[in-house]
């Protein structure tokens, strides 16, 4: 199952049926029943492209859910990129899925969230593509060119950017759940974009809402999640922004379990060991196997300026409620301290790189 069955995807704003009149116009204008009938909010006021307006190129992505290509849009001649969504067609629970993207795609407006253009299918295809402006790069496969280290006024701008997408997910009740390098793009012009909001969701501060665990890949994945927690907030990304900090400075990730107990201890190692409290305050199960470390992120990090680190240990903070808000890094001292952030626009210029080519030269290198 590709998402746990308590976090049904029909509680979901947007995602539903919609009248039988609006259901037969959209039908009439091209989208495939199938669609219609489960999720005919997810495309209401849209007409569906057709793929014989598009080329296809090579794959520049590939997830557990979709795989995704640079195309270009024949009509007005611009690179656009593909994203083809795994899913069955004939099981309600899994185009609901794909359809949250759409709907939280769609709500979402803001300069470092990836676009949605439109979508390719038609009435009588069992397949759906998602249309989204071309990013040249991702800050995985920029961070793995060789040569590359970027400069301390370049990780403020990537960071302020990346805080900046959150801060507003956020503010709009979404929480992105999978935040990484490979889904962080940037284009020739600097401009940072989240992008892959397969596993996002809505979220309500104010109401206790069961959600699932099996979210965040694990190098990103913060501790509750590792442990089991279905009650969680905004803290998620930012732990995971907190990941891309220490990586932007050290040019590699900085916790690299292979399994998800070997990642707990990395985070324990690094981050110190779960206070009592926070076992009595969370109701997580209490993790008896590991033993006590202290905490050592500003030696870990000591050739990194102190401002830095001090947004890393509040970032990296086992406890979720200290780990504070997106706005609340906006505002740290990181910013405040020169160099400053430069301007996107005088980032350097790269060739086109993403993280399925670092994974090409890692292959050819062997």
């Amino acid at each position: 199952k590709r998402i746990e069955s308590f976090e049904r995807v029909n509680t979901f704003r947007g995602i539903g049926n919609v009248p039988l009149a609006v259901e037969a116009e959209a039908i009439a204008a091209g989208w495939p029943p199938w669609l219609v009938r489960v999720a005919g909010e997810a495309i209401r006021g849209w007409i569906p492209r057709k793929a014989e307006s598009f080329e296809k190129h090579d794959k520049i992505g590939q997830g557990t859910y979709s795989n995704v290509y640079k195309g270009r849009d024949l009509v007005s001649n611009t690179f656009v990129a593909l994203k083809k969504v795994h899913f069955d067609n004939k099981d309600p629970e899994s185009v609901k899925f794909m359809a949250r993207e759409i709907v939280i795609l769609r709500r979402l407006d803001h300069p470092n969230i990836i676009k949605l253009e439109g979508l390719i299918t038609s009435k009588n295809s069992s397949s759906l593509y998602l249309v989204f402006e071309y990013m040249e790069h991702d800050l995985t496969g920029l961070a793995s060119l060789p040569g590359i280290k970027f400069t301390e006024p370049q990780v403020k701008c990537y960071m302020q950017q990346l805080l900046s997408g959150l801060d507003y997910c956020h503010n709009h009740g979404v929480l992105h759940r999978d935040i990484k390098g490979s889904n962080l793009l940037i284009n020739n012009e600097g401009i940072l974009k989240i992008s892959d909001f397969g596993l996002a969701t809505y979220f309500d501060c104010q109401q206790k809402v069961t959600l699932t665990s099996r979210v965040v890949t694990l190098w990103y994945r913060p501790p509750e999640l590792l442990l089991g927690s279905i009650n969680y907030g905004v803290a998620v990304d930012l732990w995971s922004s907190g990941c891309i900090l220490g990586e932007l400075y050290t040019g590699k990730p900085i916790m690299t379990g292979r399994n998800e107990v070997e990642q707990l201890h990395n985070i324990f190692k690094l981050c110190g060991s779960p206070t009592q409290d926070y076992w009595r305050k969370s109701k997580l199960t209490y993790a008896p196997g590991f033993k006590f470390y202290r905490r050592r992120i500003a030696e870990a990090f000591k050739d990194l300026p102190s401002v830095a680190v001090s947004l890393m240990e509040t970032l990296l903070a086992i406890d979720p409620s200290d780990r504070g808000t997106a706005s609340a890094a906006l505002n740290s001292e990181l910013f405040k301290t020169k160099p400053l952030a430069c301007d996107p626009s005088s980032l350097p210029k790269y060739p086109p790189s993403k993280e399925i080519d670092a994974k090409s030269r890692e292959e050819e290198a062997r």
